[in-house]
């Protein structure tokens, strides 16, 4: 079974940073691309960050790319989403998810749930 543990989340000010995990387990690490959506109380999710485990390349959207940075240890089988500068609007719950490395990801951000393996989600709280 395929099963994605989140953690890290957490309070923090704005300006801080905050690192998230996913540990994944129960598929080979290198066949999945592992990412993270968020999802704020009355809003849409939203595609954050992916990493090819499988060939490092990596993808942000154009609201994080210049603050967040996604990162692998496949001795681990870890994924980390390192956040800085954190905002208010970065408020979320953090889910992590993975796709199957089969499929091309340069529209990832686009395709619906069902596309995902999803983990159970952690919380993120940036104060003004």
């Amino acid at each position: 079974e395929v099963q994605l543990q989140a953690s890290g989340g957490g309070s923090v000010q704005a300006g801080g940073s905050l690192r998230l995990a996913c540990v994944a387990s129960g598929f080979t690490f290198g066949d999945y691309a592992v990412g993270w959506f968020r999802q704020a109380p009355g809003k849409e999710r939203e595609g954050i960050s992916l990493i090819s485990t499988k060939t490092g390349a990596t993808y942000y959207s154009d609201s994080v790319k210049d603050r967040f940075t996604i990162s692998s240890d496949r001795d681990k089988s870890t994924v980390y989403l390192h956040m800085s500068a954190l905002k208010p609007e970065d408020t979320a719950v953090y889910f992590c998810v993975a796709v199957s490395e089969s499929n091309v990801l340069d529209y990832w951000k686009t395709w619906p749930s069902w596309m995902w393996t999803w983990g159970q989600g952690t919380q993120v709280t940036v104060s003004s």
